[in-house]
């Protein structure tokens, strides 16, 4: 294999929907972040009310863990967008032009084709969730069709963002892997 190769983030190229899809995406980055810091804060207050005031607490944990999992669901666009899932990149690097690319369409079909039942059943159990006033069963007993929802929406914009990367590539916005050759 000759020459050094990275992995870059998407690109736009200038194209409307795929900018959009990047603010959208870049949006929920910041809001994943959000959500972390929340669930930092809160669990300090948690330590602080058990350790130092003795007390007992009864939605910190749930929260945070609510908080968590919306956090990792909306910011998988953010992570798709700037590259960040853990890649095995030993194949597409020993393949080159034509191979690469269909290997890349292949596997693109394939996460678009999962990340989209993802969304579906998601969709379908906050559905559920929703209609029939699902609660936790703890002693604060929330609503669970907040996180639902947060799962719902981080899987479609997964999606959405895959479409774009998907669009990008057929177009030659972006190339195969987003590797590139230095």
């Amino acid at each position: 294999m000759s020459g050094q190769t990275v992995a870059v983030a998407a690109r736009h190229g200038g194209d409307p929907f795929i900018r959009a899809v990047h603010a959208v995406s870049t949006l929920c980055g910041w809001v994943a972040a959000g959500l972390l810091v929340a669930s930092l804060l809160i669990t300090c207050q948690m330590i602080f009310v058990r350790a130092v005031l003795g007390q007992s607490t009864i939605w910190q944990t749930e929260t945070v863990i609510f908080l968590v999992i919306a956090a990792v669901c909306l910011g998988l666009p953010y992570v798709q967008l700037v590259r960040g899932h853990v890649n095995v990149d030993l194949l597409p690097l020993m393949l080159k032009g034509r191979n690469r690319m269909i290997w890349a369409v292949l596997l693109k079909l394939v996460t678009i084709a999962v990340i989209a039942l993802m969304a579906w059943y998601s969709f379908d159990v906050l559905h559920q969730a929703w209609s029939r006033n699902w609660k936790s069963p703890s002693v604060w007993a929330p609503r669970i069709w907040p996180v639902w929802a947060a799962v719902t929406v981080g899987f479609t914009l997964m999606l959405l963002q895959l479409l774009a990367d998907f669009l990008a590539l057929l177009r030659g916005i972006d190339q195969p892997f987003s590797l590139e050759t230095r």
